[in-house]
């Protein structure tokens, strides 16, 4: 398998770089495109289906490529992958359940392949401001496929508006969807890790109270008064709910501890002042074993790249592609280390890249299992066997 990435910040920028990169007999015939709502989403699609290349595609928070990072543009990644070893399933969950719609991917993909791995994009945040349920997504699919399954990808993102996220082929595109690219595992290796990279601190605590992505008591203590508290955080004045993100849930999410494998984790979003709890971007369950985390420190690049590298060393793999799906929490806690650990894993793998800024990642934890993640890096190196 070959691939190339090309970046334009126009459909006209797009149609040339896709020519440039053909223009040496390269036939791609699959392209996975991230890209900014502020983009012709139809118009770049139109393009690449002229050329015959099947699309998977998410609108994004910032995207990326090899020695390139922007907003408000769009990426593609090119492979001519053989046919054979893949198939496209897009689904508009509408008026039906995550679980439901998962489930019925994760069966027609059994279907088509022995060994079915996905590489996932879901919509985040619907137009409506509705949150889809990854977590579910990711036990729904689980359970049908079994957990040995391999699940890579990430939510769409929106620029940072929270005005809707969409996934997209060329045919299809739902602000409430999952597109699915489904590989077969006999065919194609896929390697790759989630890791945040965030340290924690303090004690083991347990969520006594919670409902969803509210939590209302920590070791049966009001939630925000003691998350504040703790941090040495001053009581949040007036009712600018944001702020509670901007300044203190984005570099202070919590670390919620799974059986096995390394924690997942919540980012605190806002609040409730009346009730003294705080949201988070995403469900914590009641009796769930937490712990508070630090920013990230300068050594966060020089983890996340560490442990890319053991574990190529260990798999003594190689790759011909590889797509990132990184927080877009982590793009404004890290500030330019962001462009370094994209670059580093990029390095590590000497292979064509492209990826972009979440709202949400899917990814095999550390150690662990198959997880929904937040303010994490997830990535996954593709070669054709």
């Amino acid at each position: 398998m070959k691939a190339k990435s090309i970046k334009g910040r126009s459909p006209d920028a797009i149609q040339t770089a896709l020519q440039q990169s053909m223009d040496d007999g390269f036939k791609p015939t699959l392209g996975f495109v991230f890209i900014s709502i502020k983009q012709d989403r139809e118009a770049i699609c139109k393009i690449l289906h002229r050329a015959g290349i099947d699309i998977v595609g998410a609108t994004s928070s910032g995207e990326f490529i090899n020695g390139y990072q922007d907003a408000g543009s769009a990426v593609v990644l090119l492979l001519d992958l053989d046919r054979a070893a893949y198939t496209i399933l897009f689904e508009d969950i509408g008026d039906r359940s995550v679980s439901d719609v998962a489930a019925q991917i994760a069966r027609v993909a059994l279907q088509k392949f022995k060994r079915p791995a996905f590489i996932l994009c879901s919509t985040g945040v619907s137009a409506k401001g509705e949150y889809l349920d990854g977590e579910m997504l990711v036990r729904s699919m689980e359970n049908v496929v079994g957990p040995q399954v391999t699940i890579y990808g990430g939510m769409a993102g929106d620029d940072l508006t929270i005005t809707g996220t969409y996934v997209f082929t060329y045919e299809k595109a739902s602000d409430t969807g999952i597109a699915a690219l489904v590989l077969d595992e006999d065919k194609v290796s896929l390697c790759g890790m989630a890791i945040s990279g965030w340290k924690p601190i303090g004690t083991f605590k347990t969520v006594t109270k919670s409902e969803g992505a509210w939590v209302y008591a920590i070791d049966d203590q009001p939630a925000l008064e003691m998350y504040l508290r703790y941090l040495g955080k001053e009581p949040i004045e007036g009712e600018d709910k944001y702020k509670l993100f901007d300044e203190t849930g984005l570099f202070y999410p919590f670390q919620v501890e799974r059986e096995r494998g390394e924690p997942v984790m919540r980012t605190p979003m806002t609040f409730n002042r009346e009730k003294n709890a705080l949201m988070c971007d995403f469900d914590v369950p009641q009796g769930s074993k937490i712990r508070f985390s630090m920013p990230p420190d300068f050594d966060i690049v020089e983890k996340v790249l560490g442990k890319a590298n053991e574990l190529k060393n260990t798999t003594q793999g190689d790759a011909e592609a590889l797509l990132i799906f990184s927080c877009a929490g982590r793009l404004s806690a890290l500030g330019p280390m962001i462009s370094e650990e994209n670059e580093g894993l990029s390095e590590i793998w000497k292979a064509p890249m492209a990826g972009f800024f979440t709202y949400g990642e899917y990814g095999r934890a550390i150690n662990g299992g198959q997880e929904f993640h937040s303010t994490t890096c997830c990535w996954v190196a593709l070669k054709e066997k």
